[in-house]
């Protein structure tokens, strides 16, 4: 999938169908010349259902259209027969799916599962047929009841990407070269910020077929959690992430300093998050001989104490099959 074909956020308008209207009939046949009464009811408005599929990764298919409107109810009949229901419009989403009230605000659901279906706009009720209206007093009612409007809403669908592990760091911190690595993704790798402007998925193989999805999110920089950068666009991809992992380079000129930003913005964003089981990893360390390797340990051991970290390289392939051990240590502890 190319970097434009992936569309994680749309606004769309739904409608749905109209209620038919009842019958107000009455049976006319050629020895009943006065049979009452045997109008139908209307059909009911066509519904909006939301439906998840495991096989989609993207909306990119809502990206060009942005109405849906469903089915009208057909009218009533005679001998009490029911107009047919009107046309159900089902919008297929990925999982890990956010459908929003655009004017609101209000999350309405999530999508989850395969195959979970939501109706989000119901369609109007069919009206009553004359049938319904006759009495003792009452026995050639002509009238009936009109069907109920359908409704329209405006809606917001955001996605949120479903991986194991969430790669966090600062724009250029080699992250996609990371991803790139450790996983058959070919994400787009230049050295200037700001490369990834979409989150990559790729699947590590680890030990004995072992698998997990690794995704590696827009770069975060200070003040994101405020819509700085990329801002929000990223950071909600990190919420389904059950493990983080924080890509701080070796050359950088405080990595506690880093990391405590890059927590920071995550804490403002969505306090939750600090909760995820965390590693950090110290990207670019084949720059780093064995001594300065040896001081930056003793540093990271007085700022970080038992939260866990360890020194790769990507390009050299430096300690990541002991970073594929420990992420899934953690995400199978």
């Amino acid at each position: 999938m190319t970097e434009g074909n992936f569309v994680d956020y749309v606004k769309i308008h739904v409608a749905s169908g109209k209620g038919g209207r009842g019958s107000t009939h009455l049976r006319r046949e050629k020895y009943v010349p006065k049979g009452g009464p045997d109008g139908g009811d209307g059909g009911r408005g066509g519904h909006i259902i939301i439906e998840a599929n495991k096989d989609l990764w993207t909306l990119y298919h809502l990206k060009f259209k942005r109405h849906f409107r469903a089915g009208h109810g057909e009218s009533g009949g005679k001998q009490t027969s029911t107009g047919a229901d009107g046309e159900d419009i089902t919008i297929e989403v990925p999982l890990g799916t956010v459908v929003k009230d655009t004017d609101t605000g209000e999350t309405l659901f999530e999508m989850t599962e395969h195959g979970e279906k939501r109706i989000v706009v119901e369609g109007g009720k069919g009206g009553k047929g004359n049938a319904h209206f006759k009495s003792a007093t009452r026995q050639t009612p002509r009238y009936a009841q009109p069907g109920l409007e359908g409704e329209e809403m405006n809606l917001t669908i955001e996605m949120k990407v479903l991986a194991d592990v969430g790669l966090v760091g600062f724009p250029n911190a080699g992250k996609s070269t990371l991803l790139s690595v450790v996983t058959a993704a070919k994400p787009k790798i230049a050295n200037y910020e700001f490369t990834t402007l979409k989150p990559n998925l790729g699947i590590v193989t680890h030990r004995d077929h072992n698998t997990f999805v690794m995704a590696d999110i827009p770069g975060i920089i200070e003040g994101a959690a405020e819509g700085k950068g990329l801002g929000h666009y990223f950071l909600r991809h990190i919420e389904r992430n059950s493990t983080l992992l924080f890509l701080i380079p070796a050359d950088a000129k405080d990595i506690k300093e880093q990391y405590n930003i890059l927590l920071d913005e995550l804490r403002r964003y969505n306090p939750e998050l600090l909760d995820k089981e965390r590693l950090i990893a110290i990207s670019k360390s084949d720059m780093l001989d064995a001594e300065l390797k040896a001081e930056m340990k003793q540093q990271l051991d007085r700022d970080f104490g038992e939260l866990p970290y360890l020194f790769i390289s990507s390009v050299a392939q430096q300690g990541l099959v002991e970073l594929k051990d420990k992420l899934w240590g953690m995400l199978n502890q």
